[in-house]
């Protein structure tokens, strides 16, 4: 008998009908401190920024990738690092002047920054406002000190608190981001670091577990954290606190009010296409018949000094057929919901005959459930999402 599963055909490449839409990353690599969690490109800051050079490294960056996106539309722009909030309201300016300049940026573009509760101020957050940033991502963490200090976060759960209220008061689109399985938490205090942020009622939540990443000290010197079975009750419990707060939980770990999902996110979630410019900042291009992956230099002076003789030049490789199932359910399915059956085949260039094995099986372990239009995990396959992920990996 014929099943879905052997009905397989390949295109020779990838073809596509059109490309996807386009957001835009810029990495600032600064930071008061590195924590000990942290496996992000970023770098201790020693002594004043030298933001007017990596302001101008940026957009040569950006003119130099300009043929790769030429007259595509940006619709998102993402500030992150390190922590971006350490530069200065002018730089900033500049920065977003020059990106406009150069780039046709939506009228209604989401523009998120990042930032850190120590250091803001209510004069910063204006500034950075008014030059153009209509989203700001607060990192949290957690309101409580003692987790904090575990953390090695600069700044305390006083601050913490003001510098919520702060966005709150110049944005009208904010995310806070939380932790949680944090070194000697209990569930009781995670419970209580989502019921401080609900009561600021910011329009998304970010909650992640802590997890120990390699080439970090905590990976090195890993601390107590609770144990399997306390941090999935810790999840549990948040999941229903904050759906109960009329948060839509939609992606792992993206949790929003109605219509403020972050759209940057969602981009990279749906296997959209960015570029992305800064100390080891990476893109995605999609071009007629293939993927194009980026990396720049992720040291800060390296790439500095190559901006100084304008020659910022990625290193680049083509995604290859045999990853693109890989890295599209990587993402895709990500989404609580899942995704429409029709976007693989418009993002990857592929025919969809390329996962329907994977899927079959997927199905078959009550990993994923799927009709003639969508493909979803079920609540077993987020709860093992590695395992689930692993079976469209080459």
């Amino acid at each position: 008998m014929t099943t879905r599963s052997s009905l397989i055909t390949h295109r020779s490449s990838p073809q596509f009908n059109a490309l996807p839409p386009l957001s835009l990353y810029i990495h600032i690599p600064w930071c008061v401190r590195k924590c000990p969690y942290c496996d992000f490109n970023s770098h201790e800051a020693r002594g004043e920024l030298p933001e007017d050079e990596y302001v101008s490294a940026l957009l040569l960056d950006l003119e130099a990738a300009l043929p790769r996106v030429w007259g595509r539309p940006v619709l998102t722009v993402f500030i992150g690092g390190g922590t971006p909030s350490l530069i200065s309201v002018r730089a900033l300016d500049a920065l977003l002047a020059g990106v406009r300049a150069r780039l046709p940026l939506a009228a209604d573009a989401e523009i998120t920054l990042e930032a850190n509760p120590g250091t803001v101020e209510a004069e910063k957050f204006a500034g950075f406002r008014a030059a153009g940033v209509n989203r700001l991502s607060l990192g949290i963490q957690s309101f409580n000190d003692r987790h904090l200090k575990a953390l090695g976060r600069i700044h305390d759960a006083a601050e913490a608190r003001r510098a919520a209220e702060l966005a709150l008061r110049s944005f009208d689109n904010v995310n806070l981001d939380l932790m949680y399985a944090l070194p000697g938490q209990t569930p009781d205090e995670a419970a209580a670091d989502i019921a401080a942020a609900v009561a600021y009622a910011p329009q998304h939540l970010s909650v992640y577990h802590l997890t120990l990443e390699p080439n970090t000290y905590f990976h090195r010197y890993p601390p107590a954290l609770p144990d399997d079975d306390t941090a999935a009750e810790m999840q549990d419990a948040l999941e229903a606190q904050l759906a109960g707060a009329a948060y839509e939980h939609y992606e792992t770990s993206a949790f929003a009010r109605a219509g403020r999902r972050s759209k940057h996110n969602l981009n990279y979630w749906m296997f959209g296409d960015y570029l992305g410019i800064g100390a080891g900042a990476h893109s995605k291009i999609s071009f007629k018949n293939n993927i194009l992956r980026e990396s720049r230099n992720r040291q800060p002076k390296t790439y500095l000094a190559q901006a100084a003789v304008g020659a910022v030049i990625p290193e680049t490789r083509d995604v290859t057929h045999a990853e693109l199932p890989g890295e599209f359910m990587m993402n895709a399915l990500r989404m609580n919901q899942g995704f429409d059956l029709s976007l693989f085949a418009a993002r990857t260039g592929l025919e969809l005959t390329r996962i329907l094995p994977a899927l079959d099986q997927a199905e078959t372990r009550g990993l994923l459930t799927r009709d003639h239009q969508r493909a979803a995990p079920t609540l077993l396959g987020r709860r093992f999402l590695n395992d689930l992920m692993q079976l469209f990996l080459a």
